[in-house]
């Protein structure tokens, strides 16, 4: 039986490029998304990009559940082990007026795209009272079809590019097709946006965000990756994140290079390749590499009833 959400029949779901086709009313998709949304945090975010984030902090609400679930996920709590808890479309919209009161400079939608349907209804009916941009920031694993429901919805995207190497994204995510799915849609997130829009006080109001998260033993990698970027779109019209933050996970992982943190000559030589190929933006000290950074996943802001807990 056909059911929909926002015109999307979620009885057969193909939201993400693994398209694997479950009946998110019975099951959950690989993603870990059912028929109603679930979230972690609702919140303001101080440890953005500084245009992003500003003086009063981004407006992030966390999705719980995710189509990629890289092995290293510092957010694995809600990637995998799918912490959070149940909101309602218009629990959702009241999270996000809420957040505008608060003083945040804009609405940060964080690994989303499960929830597509869901949150453009949302982001729709509470548009005219929003005056503050949107922000979809994700893994850069995204399908033309969720991409074609955010037209028009999100002005800033915030996307990764995690890996060039299908081997790479293969053995980390599972998801040997990474590489030219990500390509695509940052193609497509660069047609919907533009080059980037600041206001008087050097918020990013609309564009586009590249972030890319340097890995220990793939700094070569990490290079020939941001080469193939100044190619994809024009490097004057987009902003560069460069990450150095890994975080080994607590658990030992099967890839020796993971279980140990990025060393500065491994970071150093990718941001001196980023700056000989001319791109502008940011990059972060090696001492962000803490797991204090990490936003701690406790259901702030998130309207649940007790007995969801």
């Amino acid at each position: 039986m056909q059911a929909f959400v926002n015109g999307y029949d979620i009885s057969c779901c193909t939201l993400c490029p693994r398209k694997c086709g479950a009946d998110r009313t019975q099951t959950k998709g690989f993603c870990g998304g059912g028929d109603i949304i679930y979230a972690a945090r609702s919140a303001l975010h101080h440890w953005e990009e500084p245009c992003i984030s500003g003086t009063r902090g981004s407006g992030t609400i966390f999705f719980s559940g995710c189509s990629l679930r890289c092995c290293f996920c510092q957010n694995v709590s809600i990637s995998a082990e799918r912490f959070g808890a149940p909101v309602s479309i218009s629990q959702l919209e009241e999270c996000m007026l809420k957040l505008q009161r608060q003083g945040a400079h804009n609405i940060n939608f964080v690994t989303g795209s499960h929830y597509a349907p869901w949150i453009t209804e949302a982001v729709r009916t509470v548009r005219s009272r929003l005056h503050i941009p949107i922000v979809w920031n994700s893994s850069g694993y995204e399908s033309m079809e969720v991409l074609r429901m955010l037209d028009g919805i999100v002005d800033i995207y915030l996307p990764d590019f995690k890996y060039l190497y299908k081997e790479t994204a293969s053995c980390y995510a599972g998801a040997a097709d990474y590489p030219e799915i990500a390509a695509a849609a940052l193609k497509e997130m660069y047609r919907q946006t533009g080059k980037p829009a600041f206001d008087e006080d050097g918020l990013l109001q609309r564009g586009m965000i590249v972030r890319h998260l340097v890995l220990p033993g793939h700094r070569h990698e990490s290079m020939v990756l941001l080469s193939a970027l100044s190619e994809l779109l024009p490097m004057e019209e987009i902003l560069l994140s460069l990450m150095g933050q890994y975080t080994p996970p607590t658990e030992h992982l099967p890839y020796k290079n993971l279980n140990r943190k990025l060393t500065t000559m491994e970071y150093q030589s990718v941001l001196k390749h980023a700056q000989e190929l001319g791109f502008d933006g940011f990059s972060q000290e090696l001492s962000s590499a803490q797991s204090r950074y990490t936003p701690e996943f406790n259901l702030e802001g998130i309207p649940y009833e007790q007995d969801n807990e």
